[in-house]
């Protein structure tokens, strides 16, 4: 008879790769969707999480650069007060679903929202309140939430499936002026305390053109100026940008603008990234960003870059 022991070893050997293997994190792979309330935020083929860190650059780069502003601040649009920034609502199967009456219902979804009796929901005039539905693993997202006589109503609202790629029909909004979620692209303090964030980021700017790009499905403009950037670019901080002697929470930040950088999602002040509040974020380590400014970033070539 042959000596099985040699395959046996081999067998053992491999048997332990492989559970050593599992033990590692996906973040330590660069690989996984990023998770919130047990649910994926969208499969790991989604754009939102993959890395464009080896796109090439848009030969427009600099134009579209300079109509945002090449020497305006890199800004963080939340912070350590409950009332900056875009919080977020965990619910589940139980929460009630309520009716929400819309000023743009024929590109809303006309459905019943999970709307928690105390509810968190962004400042100011946006409003914005976003639910993720832990059983179902669904995302529903309003914009200009108000309670009225008893009521709720919005400005527009959508819901995605967090399991799937689908994308909103072509040409309608959501919650966001570029029909995109909002969820996806926030920074997120859990994230950033593990040390990784994996998936683009979302960011504003002045002026915007009467166009969009994939992932995107709306514009928010009048204006055909090809020197404007369109609902849905994306831009990434340059490979040479030493980040070394950042703070942790900002270099954490700033790393993943790196490797996902951040996806134009709305109209507002130039080169504002959307987070989450958190009372443990760190107001002066955020405010670091401020360093890093327009002539500090690169607009990407996505024409190739698709869900899936």
């Amino acid at each position: 008879m042959p000596d099985v022991r040699p395959a046996r070893a081999a067998l053992v050997v491999l048997a332990m790769q492989l559970l050593v293997a599992a033990a590692v994190p996906a973040a330590a792979h660069g690989a996984g969707a990023p998770r919130l309330g047990g649910c994926p935020v969208f499969p790991a083929s989604n754009v939102w999480n993959q890395r464009v860190d080896a796109l090439p650059v848009r030969d427009d780069s600099e134009t579209l650069k300079r109509s945002i502003g090449l020497a305006a601040h890199l800004h963080p649009d939340f912070g350590a007060w409950q009332g900056y920034g875009i919080p977020f609502n965990i619910v589940s199967r139980q929460t009630r679903r309520v009716a929400v009456k819309f000023l743009w219902p024929a590109e809303s979804d006309r459905i019943r929202y999970p709307i928690p009796r105390k509810v968190k929901r962004e400042g100011g005039s946006d409003r914005h309140i976003l639910m993720l539905d832990r059983t179902r693993c669904r995302l529903y997202e309003l914009f200009a939430a108000r309670r009225q006589n008893g009521s709720w109503r919005a400005g527009s609202g959508a819901t995605w499936n967090l399991r799937s790629n689908q994308l909103r029909p072509s040409g309608w909004t959501s919650a966001d002026a570029a029909g995109l979620p909002i969820l996806p692209g926030l920074v997120r303090f859990a994230e950033v305390r593990r040390g990784h964030i994996g998936h683009a980021l979302r960011f504003t700017a002045p002026q915007t053109r009467r166009a969009f790009i994939y992932p995107a499905r709306h514009y928010a403009s009048d204006d055909d100026d090809v020197a404007l950037p369109p609902m849905g670019l994306r831009v990434r901080l340059k490979a040479d940008v030493d980040i070394s002697g950042y703070p942790y929470q900002a270099r954490v930040i700033l790393q993943a603008l790196k490797e996902y950088g951040m996806i134009l999602a709305d109209n507002g002040s130039p080169w504002y990234v959307t987070g989450a509040p958190h009372p443990r974020w760190n107001d002066d380590a955020l405010h670091t960003l401020h360093d890093i400014k327009g002539s500090d970033l690169e607009v990407v070539d996505t024409d190739g870059l698709r869900n899936g």
